[in-house]
């Protein structure tokens, strides 16, 4: 007896009519399906003029929250750069000096901060480890460009702001 590697699968096909040779069932088979998804509703969004609702658990692009009193409530902590699983985000941390008081809450606050739009991943995890509330992901979509350095988003961009200048 052979074993049963070298044992080899035939298989018969059987051999084909008259209107199986012309494929003429076949093609009106397909023309059925084309005339069917002609006549339905269009998934197409024409954008610039129509905008699609976006869901409630949208995440847009980042934005960093001031507290009432027009402060930025990132204490420059570091836990949304240890939580990011992309690496995008990237802060220094500086003291807080006399006269300052008005600008951050706490004694040390984000000198620079910075995320890399190209390698966000937008996972919401940056949101969700911020003991201060300040980062949230309710921007709009992340606008399209043309060089890398123009994806990385500094504080001009992310700070939102005051609530003096929003109520003008």
């Amino acid at each position: 007896m052979e074993p049963l590697s070298n044992r080899k699968k035939v298989l018969e096909q059987k051999p084909m009519n008259f209107w199986e040779r012309l494929y003429l069932p076949a093609i009106f088979q397909g023309m059925i399906i084309t005339f069917r998804h002609m006549f339905k509703k269009k998934e197409t969004v024409f954008y610039p003029e129509f905008q699609r609702e976006f869901s409630e658990n949208w995440r847009g692009m980042h934005s960093l929250k001031r507290d009432e009193e027009g402060r930025e409530r990132c204490t420059a902590c570091g836990l949304c750069a240890l939580s990011c699983p992309a690496e995008a985000i990237t802060m220094i941390a500086a003291e807080r000096q006399k006269g300052e008081e008005a600008l951050y809450r706490e004694e040390k606050y984000a000198a620079v901060y910075e995320i890399n739009m190209l390698r966000c991943i937008f996972c919401g995890l940056c949101e969700e480890a911020c003991p201060k509330e300040a980062i949230y992901l309710d921007g709009p979509i992340v606008p399209a460009d043309y060089l890398r350095k123009d994806f990385i988003y500094g504080k001009d961009k992310l700070v939102e702001e005051p609530l003096k200048l929003q109520q003008d």
